[in-house]
């Protein structure tokens, strides 16, 4: 019975939502089985008409709201907000991979099996330990301006970070969560978004948060741009290069354990490699032979190779290059997949075999089908999976510099010193490789008292770590660690 005057009232004020000119709300029962025990829960789904504050419209930004049932103390029950990156990406990736109650199937190793794919119960969704709300920012999933409003007042840094924090506070008040602990867990540009709201929501709406989960991060942009002149990339992507070369058997048999072989390369590329690029042609010939050497060593290249690129290994040649001899490219989203091209004495990749090849058709299948036949939510708009429409994006708040939000994460952190981060990095992943984040991590200068809030983990997969099934196990183990860790 109380289950029927739940549904009852949600109807209601789906009903009262139509009446005052919000959109409808499509509201959904399911339940899964999590750890043996049966878990019960309902989605919301639909728009959060977004306003200015004289009322006019200004987007309709899509979410999915999953809620665990019987919950009478929300003050006892996480909500966690989770957002993809690109820009320009949905929330498919994190919902359907690892976060949501669904699943779509790969590989144990994280290859794409035979269409059409299957999505199963996810065993490892983070729903027994937060809610979770997917929002997909504007231009993303059905997410869109209203008409006459510009596209370019939502693409850019700053006005990112403004329309998605206030879909959160929107969000927050609406479905009465102010009093619940909170989350963010984004991947990629996401976690740029993630660090980014930590301060924003605190400072214009006072909405603190509990804990960020960083999956797959990048706060400095620096660490990841190969421009003339900015050489930091170039040792804090070795150590990546290094994990490929390793899986691909591009190296020495010697190294067995790829954790105790990426010490000893994270050591070359903190100490003599950052001190040759330091040098540039003061280097001397003993220098450069001795680096190229390691260098051979490490990533599996060859030495004239290593010579004809001053030393400097950009990722999209590296990608091309480590296995030219075998007619096989590797993957910049998870360096374990390998791809072919056409041209394969080109300089690069026709294309990222652990994109296209791997996960997006698998991706936007599920997504596709399940909003429509399981939310039972129906859009006739193209569900935008990852999207250029998205281009230019502003980032005229960092003119002629490198965007760097890790100042905004340790403000927020210093302001709240109860807000805890959790890191995640896959050994494999080669557009925000995990030495780079370490680096980003140890110079944000935090006070010593406050360095033990982030904690950082590591797996033997790619930037979507939890396409890989192990990984997967491990990041819902971490992520549970974490909630509770940061909840007591």
């Amino acid at each position: 019975m109380a289950m029927h005057l739940l549904h009852a009232q949600e109807k209601s004020k789906a009903a009262d939502s139509k009446n005052m000119g919000e959109p409808a709300l499509s509201v959904t029962s399911h339940s899964i089985k999590v750890k043996g025990q049966v878990l019960n829960y309902k989605v919301t789904t639909g728009y959060m008409l977004m306003r200015e504050e004289d009322g006019k419209p200004k987007a309709n930004i899509f979410f999915m709201y999953y809620a665990k049932e019987g919950i009478t103390d929300t003050r006892l029950r996480p909500i966690t907000y989770s957002f993809n990156g690109g820009p320009g990406s949905s929330s498919v990736w994190l919902h359907l991979g690892a976060l949501g109650p669904k699943r779509i199937v790969m590989t144990d190793e994280g290859a794409m099996t035979k269409p059409p794919y299957e999505m199963v119960d996810n065993e490892y969704t983070w729903l027994d330990e937060t809610d979770l709300v997917f929002i997909d920012p504007v231009i993303t999933g059905y997410s869109r301006p209203v008409e006459g409003v510009d596209k370019k007042e939502f693409h850019g840094y700053v006005e990112d970070i403004t329309s998605v924090g206030d879909f959160i506070r929107l969000f927050t008040s609406r479905f009465q969560r102010w009093n619940s602990p909170k989350f963010l867990a984004g991947e990629s540009y996401g976690t740029t978004r993630a660090a980014g709201l930590s301060g924003y929501l605190q400072d214009r709406h006072g909405l603190y948060i509990n804990g960020l989960m960083l999956i797959s991060s990048i706060l400095n942009f620096q660490t990841a741009r190969f421009e003339k002149g900015n050489d930091l990339p170039f040792s804090l992507f070795l150590p990546t290069y290094a994990a490929t070369a390793w899986y691909h058997k591009k190296i020495s048999p010697e190294y067995k354990d790829l954790k105790a072989f990426l010490a000893e390369v994270e050591q070359f590329a903190t100490n003599e490699y950052t001190l040759a690029l330091t040098k540039g042609d003061k280097l001397t010939d003993a220098e450069e032979a001795s680096v190229v050497s390691k260098l051979q060593k490490y990533t599996g290249l060859s030495a004239e190779y290593l010579k004809q690129t001053n030393l400097r290994i950009e990722i999209g040649r590296f990608c091309k290059e480590l296995m030219r001899q075998d007619s096989k490219t590797v993957g910049r989203l998870d360096s374990r997949i390998k791809g072919t091209d056409y041209d394969y004495a080109g300089e690069r990749n026709e294309f990222d075999p652990s994109l296209n090849a791997t996960i997006s058709g698998p991706y936007t299948m599920a997504i596709n089908d399940y909003v429509r036949r399981v939310l039972k939510y129906e859009n006739d708009l193209p569900y935008e999976i990852l999207t250029g429409r998205v281009q230019p994006w502003n980032y005229n708040n960092v003119q002629n510099q490198y965007l760097n939000v890790g100042e905004t994460l340790r403000s927020a952190i210093s302001k709240n010193p109860y807000l805890k981060v959790l890191v995640c990095n896959g050994y494999y992943d080669l557009a925000t490789p995990y030495f780079a984040t370490d680096y980003t991590m140890h110079h944000l200068f935090l006070d010593k008292a406050l360095r033990d809030n982030i904690k950082m983990t590591y797996y033997e997969a790619g930037h979507m770590m939890y396409i890989h099934k192990p990984s997967l196990i491990k990041l819902k183990e971490d992520v549970s660690g974490f909630i509770k860790e940061t909840l007591k």
